[in-house]
């Protein structure tokens, strides 16, 4: 059998020496206006000349960063904004990153029931038949998926990892502000996101690799106490932390994330690496300099995780 897709995720993390996933979430005003000008001058300012635009950006900020980092987060609604053809730049963006030997986490955030989440498991991480040919039609690695309509939306995409060695990163705690809204409810004594965290560490038990599942959850750096609740309630569960940087997460703040190991979790930041060109603190490296920035993006946020996870 095929490497599972957690293998593959802990391979890249002990290769590159860092839990970084980069979040390829490009939004037109991220690109340089010289990378715009190229797509607009070929394709007019069309959306094809958007997904040309956000394509061209991502391969060079692909291009500066991939020997640094073991995983890329592509959020589809950043592509899907410009149609169909910001969907080819998100199949063109997920193969190239295949291509240099990166996992690629697809954070779509599918879930429905029966059939609906069925396919939606099938489009993303699995094969559909047409006529006599099999076909991949988007071929990430693993899916965020949100669990709101329980087991019945999570169980097909288990039965799709099962049978191509895919992951899933389930929706437990999220990053932002208003998640307490229904997460931190209490029922029954415990709030919604320990029940949740449950659930998952139940689905993980059915798809074990040798020490971690390819069942993993999302939990907020921005809520470190959770995710140390979280942690010992998931002890075999890949936890992808979104909201570093941007968002006021800090490399402090992860240690909770992680297994003595010094594995279990990956951090993501998106718009403090793909745009930090804007920043004062890449300033330097202008416009045409974007991709270099990101790449010194990606090592200060290794140096500020790595201290901070030096005392595991």
């Amino acid at each position: 059998m095929n490497t599972s897709a957690v293998e593959k995720l802990i391979r890249n993390i002990k290769k590159t020496g860092t839990p970084i996933v980069v979040g390829l979430d490009p939004m037109l005003s991220y690109v340089p206006a010289f990378i715009q000008k190229k797509a607009f001058e070929e394709f007019g300012e069309t959306l094809e000349g958007a997904g040309e635009a956000i394509w061209e950006f991502n391969k060079g900020i692909i291009d500066s960063t991939a020997d640094l980092i073991p995983a890329v987060k592509p959020q589809i609604a950043m592509y899907e904004q410009f149609g169909l053809p910001g969907l080819a730049a998100y199949k063109k963006t997920v193969d190239y990153c295949k291509s240099k030997g990166l996992v690629v986490i697809g954070d779509i955030k599918r879930g429905d029931i029966g059939s609906t989440s069925a396919a939606y498991a099938a489009g993303h991480l699995g094969t559909v038949q047409v006529g006599t040919h099999m076909f991949a039609p988007f071929d990430e690695d693993f899916a965020t998926v949100n669990p709101y309509l329980g087991s019945d939306g999570v169980v097909p995409f288990l039965d799709v990892c099962r049978e191509h060695g895919k992951g899933i990163f389930v929706l437990v705690k999220t990053s932002n502000p208003s998640s307490g809204e229904f997460q931190d409810r209490v029922t029954d004594g415990r709030p919604v996101y320990e029940w949740v965290g449950e659930k998952v560490a139940e689905w993980g038990s059915t798809l074990m690799g040798d020490s971690y599942s390819s069942v993993g959850a999302v939990v907020g750096a921005t809520y470190p106490e959770m995710g140390k609740i979280l942690r010992d309630i998931m002890p075999n569960a890949f936890i992808l932390v979104p909201g570093y940087g941007a968002q006021g997460g800090k490399g402090k703040d992860l240690v909770h994330f992680f297994n003595k190991d010094g594995l279990g979790a990956v951090v993501n930041s998106s718009r403090g690496i793909i745009a930090a060109w804007k920043q004062e603190k890449y300033g330097a490296c202008g416009e045409t300099g974007y991709a270099e920035a990101s790449r010194l993006a990606v090592q200060d946020m290794a140096a500020d995780i790595g201290e901070a996870l030096g005392n595991l």
